[in-house]
């Protein structure tokens, strides 16, 4: 078996990468928008606790 074979998959080649290319692009997506997420949710934490401990942090 050579490389071409390999890569064409018996024919098939373009749907078995191209299943892995959407599925890589796919988790990079998702890691971008996990890190905006998070990022997000921090400043929000953060400005919420600024607020409270403006207001003096009585309960």
């Amino acid at each position: 078996m050579n490389w071409a074979e390999f890569f064409s998959m018996g024919g098939r080649g373009f749907y078995v990468w191209g299943s892995y290319g959407a599925f890589a692009i796919a988790i990079i997506v998702e890691i971008i928008l996990l890190r905006a997420r998070v990022k997000h949710a921090q400043a929000e934490a953060m400005a919420e606790m600024l607020a409270e401990k403006s207001k003096g942090g009585a309960r």
